[in-house]
């Protein structure tokens, strides 16, 4: 998908600052939404022109709708990545309800409000690519994470009914999951991995529109493929049948 309008939420820094550069890079036009005009400006200094910030706040639907409608001035959005997310590190005894939910404001109705507003878009044409940036948090949930194990965990489970609604109806909407691994940003670790070299996967894969890639889950630049239980393990070893996993170049 060269030549498209791509949307990223939390543009302004990290890995969303670092996908938006590389779409621009492959030829892409970038809508990079966030709530820091001058951070937004920063992220645009590289895109040769092909970056358009967007000003809004995701834990406010209105916002995000007007936003949507400044995108429609630009072009149609063909892709959407579902990046911006907050991680406040709160002990569980100091996170309160108010807290908690202005979490789940971001990193799961930033993700909702998002994708309702380029899915209403998208089924004009019946056609669209959807990457949502998630975490294993909700696995393997570190202390003082509450908030945000939970918001990353529902938004998993967020793509998968999606996944479910959309497939049929409209198979050329592809929707992937995509864990990005450790990364060395803010919200991440210091030795983790440069957002530059995690992009040039993320942007990849939002790339690739495929209708065997929607539900599918990505790690890093290699496919999580889905457990398989025994009879049908015993079912692919009578058939000579070998999954493999795909791999992002």
């Amino acid at each position: 998908m060269t030549d498209e309008l791509a949307v990223v939420t939390g543009a302004g820094g990290g890995l969303g600052r670092a996908l938006s550069r590389e779409l621009a890079a492959r030829g892409l036009v970038v809508a990079g939404i966030g709530r820091d005009d001058k951070a937004l400006a920063e992220t645009g200094t590289s895109c040769e022109g092909r970056f358009h910030p967007i000003i809004a706040d995701l834990a406010e639907p209105d916002q995000v709708a007007r936003a949507f409608a400044a995108i429609d001035q630009i072009g149609p959005v063909s892709i959407l990545i579902n990046n911006a997310a907050v991680y406040p590190r709160r002990d569980i005894l100091d996170e309160t309800p108010e807290s908690f939910a202005a979490t789940m404001a971001v990193n799961l109705g930033g993700v909702v409000t998002s994708t309702h507003e380029a899915l209403a878009r998208m089924v004009r044409t019946g056609r669209g690519r959807i990457v949502n940036v998630a975490s294993m948090a909700d696995i393997a949930p570190l202390p003082g994470s509450a908030a945000y194990s939970v918001s990353k965990g529902a938004a998993r489970i967020y793509t998968r009914a999606l996944v479910a609604d959309m497939q049929d109806r409209f198979p050329d909407i592809v929707i992937s999951d995509w864990l990005p691994g450790m990364l060395a940003t803010r919200m991440g670790v210091r030795d983790g991995l440069a957002p530059e070299d995690a992009a040039r996967w993320g942007a990849r894969l939002a790339m690739w529109q495929d209708r065997s890639l929607n539900g599918t889950v990505w790690e890093m630049n290699r496919e999580l493929l889905p457990p398989r239980g025994l009879q049908g393990r015993i079912k692919d070893r009578i058939m000579g049948r070998k999954r493999i996993a795909r791999v992002l170049d």
